[in-house]
């Protein structure tokens, strides 16, 4: 059974002169899995996912699949905003071995409720997958409501949890007041991990932990275990590098932040371009004020 708790990395994909780096995910994976992760979500909007082609799609979850061998579950991204295409990338991506499905909002053509329902329904019955959905309203432009998101987990035993990344406490409190033990909230948002845990939520669905994998972690795990001080802690030792890596649109800067790690190139595909080189110096130093260093 997939356990949704702790720090899961939306991995970046790195590029090299345009291609695929499969070298370099390959060492990223093993970085994430080494510093302790509860598991990696490769393939969604920090991994540039709506640029890569049908075959490198499915080359990064393989790969990442492979690199990380069974010791952390992995969790790619899907969904488009066609309910016809998204069940075919559900029923092909359910297939490469994965533990789960990341699915989000259908963007750009805004869904009703309703549509958003009928969505997701489909989705769920293509797979036995378990699937966590994927409230972002600053990316899709619209807001799944608590009420459609537990419906669904009402109808759909594998409509797992939810990764919140609305920004709205109060209408994260409403999806845990209204759910069963077993569906799990999880934060969209590095900055709001800690306020939402306090509310109920059970870990993050990480940016930061790109770099910062084991104290993303360790805040998750502190305060799970009952350590809320040492977990605020920790939220505010890194507060100022999470807000820094959402300087420029992500995965901009979270990608030149992994170069520095010497684990990948700075590479976002077009129309994303790289980091501006007044934005490296701040998150060069957001990095070395949050004790952030090369990888040896």
């Amino acid at each position: 059974m997939l356990k949704l708790e702790g720090c899961f990395t939306a991995i970046v994909t790195p590029f090299r002169n345009g291609r695929l780096d499969l070298e370099a995910l390959k060492k990223i994976v093993r970085f994430q899995v080494e510093n302790g992760v509860s598991g990696l979500v490769p393939c969604g909007s920090t991994g540039e996912a709506a640029t890569l082609t049908p075959e490198e799609y499915a080359a990064v979850i393989k790969t990442v699949v492979a690199a990380a061998g069974g010791e952390v579950p992995v969790i790619p991204g899907v969904g488009t905003n066609s309910t016809a295409k998204s069940v075919e990338m559900v029923r092909k991506v359910s297939a490469l071995g994965v533990d789960g499905l990341l699915a989000i909002v259908p963007y750009y053509n805004k869904p009703t409720q309703e549509g958003m329902a009928a969505h997701f329904s489909a989705l769920a019955g293509a797979t036995r997958l378990p699937i966590v959905l994927y409230n972002i309203p600053g990316r899709t432009g619209v807001n799944m409501l608590p009420a459609t998101a537990l419906g669904l987990r009402g109808k759909f035993a594998n409509i797992a949890g939810i990764k919140e990344a609305s920004g709205l406490l109060d209408q994260v409190s409403e999806l845990i007041n209204g759910a069963d033990k077993d569906f799990a909230v999880l934060s969209g948002d590095d900055s709001l991990t800690l306020p939402m845990m306090a509310v109920g939520a059970r870990g993050v669905i990480s940016v930061a932990s790109n770099v910062a994998p084991a104290e993303m972690s360790r805040l998750c795990a502190l305060f799970l275990k009952g350590d809320t001080a040492e977990a605020a802690r920790v939220h505010h030792e890194l507060f100022t590098l999470i807000r820094t890596l959402f300087v420029e649109t992500n995965p901009i800067p979270v990608k030149y932040a992994v170069s520095l790690l010497g684990l990948c190139r700075p590479e976002p595909r077009l129309p994303l371009t790289r980091l501006t080189p007044k934005n490296m110096l701040v998150l060069k130093k957001a990095l070395a004020a949050a004790g952030i260093k090369r990888c040896r």
